[in-house]
């Protein structure tokens, strides 16, 4: 008998919710097969079977909360579900002397052996309409996992099918005052985590503007050039990044995580990248960002950023980070106080580029002018340390130059 138990979820996350269970008691299973999903605050994480045979107990149901190594399911690696007498139900008796015959593989129409396909990647083929035939399986044992699906590009004769708007953007159904909707697991696990943030912290927001000319001059000159041979196109966000990695030098405090009664001081920086989506708010990270050139990271955050929409985020994506910057300016908003990403102690948020009237050299010029916050724990950031982070940030950014030198 072989135990399934609930696997290495990620850092700090010590449980999770049975979102879905895709083998019942009784089913035959090969390794590699999905017997369940579980949902956390940040990604979906599927379990399979380590070996085939029969799964023979479940130990937890659907919308049940479960813990790091609990056990789940309990697979017979000796019983054959397949194996019954017509007509009686009684399993035949098993003949030491003749070694059964294998399983006849399933195979397609055309004669090829038939590929074998995790349900998660059957439920993604039927939204998009991929053809599983050319999808190239990757899991154990050459399986269609979700992931290759999702990498898959439908062909031009196929029509993918409509994806259902998230419920908070549908209609109300015609008649309707009211709807009621069970808040899904992610949603519930996304507001524990604010609020833990907002009473485990000392939550203070600082507010600057930037004159963003400089930067606006910079990427109109290199932007096509760099999008032409790199094949990446330079947004804001990249030289936000890098201003960061130079003021959180300059302030390691602002890099720093509280342990109990000390102060962890990190001397790198992985840097968090908010990223919507429609099931809710992720946080990748970028993995040294201070070590990196201001092309290799707006490379990687386009790639985190196309992953966490398509749901293709790994734990080491999500675990790690050390600092974040959430930029709500891609969707209008003008000014707002970021929420820290516990147990982070700073958040850096970014707004819309708004052409404004201001006084430069005694005269009134238009400029293009961002304004941004600094959220931070008071706990060990003093306001005279966030408000210096916060104008050096702006420092960099209206002399992009800077950014060269380090």
């Amino acid at each position: 008998m072989t135990s399934i138990k609930v696997p290495p979820l990620g850092e700090s996350i010590v449980e999770a919710t049975i979102s879905r269970w895709l083998k019942n008691e009784g089913d035959s299973v090969a390794p590699g097969d999905t017997l369940v999903e579980l949902e956390t605050d940040k990604i979906t994480v599927e379990v399979p079977s380590v070996t085939g045979g029969v799964l023979k107990k479940r130990f937890a149901s659907e919308g049940d909360v479960v813990k790091l190594d609990q056990l789940l399911a309990e697979v017979d690696e000796k019983a054959d579900g397949g194996r019954k007498e017509e007509g009686g139900g009684r399993s035949q008796p098993e003949s030491k002397a003749v070694p059964l015959a294998p399983t006849p593989k399933p195979v397609s129409p055309a004669g090829k052996e038939a590929p074998r396909v995790s349900p998660a990647a059957q439920r993604v083929a039927a939204e998009t309409g991929a053809d599983l035939s050319k999808v190239q399986g990757t899991g154990r044992g050459g399986v269609i996992s979700k992931a290759d699906v999702v990498e898959a590009k439908p062909s031009a004769a196929q029509k993918p099918a409509a994806v259902a708007p998230p419920s908070s953007l549908r209609p109300p159904p015609s008649g309707q005052r009211e709807t009621r909707e069970k808040m899904s697991t992610r949603r519930k696990r996304i507001a524990d985590h604010l609020l833990e943030s907002q009473h485990a912290t000392a939550h203070l927001t600082t507010f600057n503007e930037v004159d963003m000319s400089g930067v606006e001059s910079v990427r109109g000159r290199v932007k096509e050039k760099i999008e032409k041979e790199q094949g990446v196109r330079l947004s804001l966000m990249p030289f936000f990044v890098k201003a960061a990695c130079m003021a959180l030098k300059q302030f390691p405090v602002v890099n720093a995580q509280i342990d109990g009664d000390s102060i962890v001081y990190r001397h790198y920086v992985n840097m968090g990248i908010a990223v919507a989506s429609d099931a809710g708010l992720v946080v990748p990270n970028l993995k040294d960002a201070d070590r990196k050139g201001m092309i290799d990271i707006a490379r990687e955050i386009a790639d985190v950023a196309k992953r966490a929409r398509d749901g293709k985020l790994t734990m080491d994506d999500l675990s790690g980070g050390t600092f974040t910057i959430t930029n709500g300016g891609v969707f209008g908003s003008l000014v707002s106080t970021p929420i820290i990403n516990f147990p982070q102690v700073g958040i850096l948020g970014l707004h819309k580029t708004q052409e404004r009237p201001i006084a430069v050299g005694g005269k009134v010029e238009i400029r293009p002018m961002m304004y941004v916050a600094l959220s931070y724990d008071h706990r060990i950031i003093d306001g005279q340390q966030a408000v210096l982070f916060l104008v050096r940030i702006k420092e960099l950014m209206e002399d992009p130059a800077l950014l060269a030198i380090d």
